[in-house]
């Protein structure tokens, strides 16, 4: 069979959560399978150096060259132009996200869903953003496919009641972590090594609360900078020993996040709270292992990629009880209110301050991130893909 891929995610020059799974779910596909042939299509006017390479024999990358706005906003929106999968002569196409796209009505087709923030929460995105899914109209779209995926029932819950989608035709399928996310417990002279050049290259304290991932309102960090004051004024309530905690934001710049940055700014221990921008992939792995505790009280997720790095890495963690991140974490993480700033600094607090519950919370976290496997996840896609 030929399958065909739309790998347009994956010219991101810096990749996030669905770019991420995207590379990850079909470099394990392409391992496990070498029966089905397949073509990845991706689309650029200019040349696209961050297509990543794949050397399997049943691969073919498939480039076209037209303007993205125009591909996007005319041909594909208006004229249902050119129909993709009978440009690569496939059996069936596999989107992994919401995207334009033009497709025969014949030809079998799925997509994956990885939330429906745009259309829960629109109020946490930019304007050109809006008008971005507003283009698309997902639920329109998703009606066109014969198989969806969600990555978390959550996820499945609001494909049912923001598309009006017929549950019947929607899969979960976890989504998997990568090995590289480990517990560096006892590290060799080569681990200690790289420890230490992450904690000096980012200047890192010794005893820091650890926050991963777009800088954008739906990631609730102005949430996080608002607790950490309040944890600040605990330990001078309580007389207990966290005036030495930093606190660390890393991810790259998302939509409105100028007022972020204003709550760092206005806070009292401004001095102690820092972000570091878009890091290195390589170097997340280090950084995890050295956080103290990650905080992740986001307002919608759906699935939640850093709370598991987080945990493969031994890292305690807070999260929010709000859409997928139940799901993520299960019995291995504290939840929190994300409205409720208190609630968010007493999470916190526990885990800075109660070694027993830090040490448990560390066993489980290793254990609830053993459970998301990329080679599960694939094989369940094949499943599906042999099915159709």
């Amino acid at each position: 069979m030929l399958i065909g891929i739309d790998i347009r995610t994956l010219m991101d020059a810096r990749y996030s959560g669905v770019s991420e799974y995207t590379f990850n779910l079909i470099k394990e596909i392409l391992k496990l399978d070498n029966h089905n042939e397949y073509r990845l299509f991706y689309n650029s006017f200019n040349n696209c150096p961050n297509i990543p390479e794949f050397s399997a024999k049943n691969v073919k990358l498939v480039k076209y060259n037209y303007p993205n706005k125009i591909l996007n906003y005319l041909f594909f929106k208006f004229f249902n132009y050119p129909k993709i999968d009978k440009e690569l002569g496939v059996d069936m196409f596999f989107m992994p996200h919401i995207n334009f796209i033009g497709l025969s009505a014949g030809i079998k087709k799925l997509i994956t869903v990885h939330d429906l923030s745009f259309l829960r929460n629109p109020e946490f995105f930019s304007r050109r953003k809006n008008f971005w899914h507003n283009m698309i109209g997902a639920p329109n779209l998703l009606k066109k496919f014969n198989q969806i995926i969600a990555v978390s029932e959550n996820t499945k819950r609001d494909i049912i009641e923001l598309c009006g989608i017929d549950s019947e035709k929607i899969k979960v399928i976890y989504s998997g972590i990568s090995q590289e996310y480990r517990m560096i417990e006892n590290p060799n002279l080569i681990e200690t090594k790289k420890l230490n050049e992450v904690k000096q290259k980012y200047n890192l304290p010794d005893k820091f609360i650890l926050y991963l991932g777009t800088i954008e309102p739906r990631k609730n960090i102005k949430g996080i900078i608002k607790a950490y004051n309040q944890l600040r004024i605990f330990d001078k309530q309580e007389n207990r020993e966290l005036q030495d905690i930093k606190l660390i934001i890393v991810g790259g710049k998302g939509w409105k996040s100028k007022n972020i940055y204003k709550e760092q700014e206005k806070s009292e221990h401004k001095d102690d709270i820092k972000f570091l921008g878009y890091i290195n992939s390589e170097d997340k792995v280090y950084l995890y292992n050295l956080a103290s505790v990650f905080v992740y009280p986001s307002f919608y997720e759906g699935f939640g990629f850093p709370l598991l790095e987080a945990m493969a890495c031994g890292t305690p963690v807070v999260a929010s009880y709000s859409s997928s991140l139940p799901e993520v974490i299960g019995n291995a993480g504290l939840l929190v209110d994300p409205y409720d700033i208190i609630d968010i600094a007493n999470g916190l607090k526990q885990i800075l301050s109660n070694k027993d519950l830090r040490d448990k919370l560390i066993k489980k976290g290793l254990e609830q991130a053993n459970k998301f496997k990329w080679n599960k996840s694939a094989m369940e896609y094949l499943k599906i893909f042999n099915e159709m």
